[in-house]
């Protein structure tokens, strides 16, 4: 096996496609930093779940497609990436996920606090990474574009996992624990 190690980032730079090195930090490394650790807290979800759950299947889809998205985003404009995005499609499939889902869900009117089951409370982080990955790649946006699909996938995969989440804490049974009314549902005085 080779060397996992190449003592190359040792100065602060790493490469990205298409041979060019740029700073740590830079917010393409970023993005894909989050985009990273969104693609591990899938895998800890996925370990969690029985091998002949319904939800496997979705969440290796996106697990492999987050590896080509930031594939993507580690591609400055002008390089050519050969990977095919299917980020269009998954954005489909998120959202019929999501219909499915929420036919089954009780309205709840309230701001929601992450946690309950294991399951739920890793959903619920994956959905804060979710958003963050989505904050950096608009930022990232701003000085090189990113794909318009790949915006919206990263958008929908947030709204996918808070469903989820509840979704899964109807099947245990475990009731949600309430923050705060949504403003406009709440009575005037």
């Amino acid at each position: 096996m080779k060397r996992i190690y190449t003592k190359t980032g040792d100065k602060g730079t790493t490469g990205i496609h298409g041979g060019m090195r740029v700073p740590k930090d830079d917010i393409r490394i970023e993005a894909n930093g989050s985009l990273d650790e969104l693609n591990a807290v899938i895998g800890i979800i996925r370990s969690m779940l029985p091998a002949e759950d319904a939800w496997q299947d979705l969440l290796h889809t996106v697990q492999r497609e987050l590896m080509v998205i930031m594939s993507h985003v580690a591609t400055p404009s002008g390089v050519v990436n050969p990977n095919p995005l299917s980020a269009e499609e998954l954005v489909l499939r998120c959202e019929q996920e999501m219909d499915a889902m929420s036919v089954e869900l009780q309205d709840h009117g309230y701001f929601l606090l992450p946690g309950g089951t294991p399951v739920s409370a890793q959903l619920h982080f994956a959905r804060t990474i979710a958003r963050r990955a989505e904050r950096r790649l608009w930022t990232l946006n701003r000085q090189d574009t990113v794909n318009e699909d790949i915006l919206r996938f990263v958008n929908r995969l947030s709204d996918l996992f808070f469903v989820m989440a509840r979704i899964e804490m109807q099947r245990q049974n475990w009731p949600e624990e309430k923050w705060q009314e949504f403003a406009y549902k709440r009575k005037k005085k």
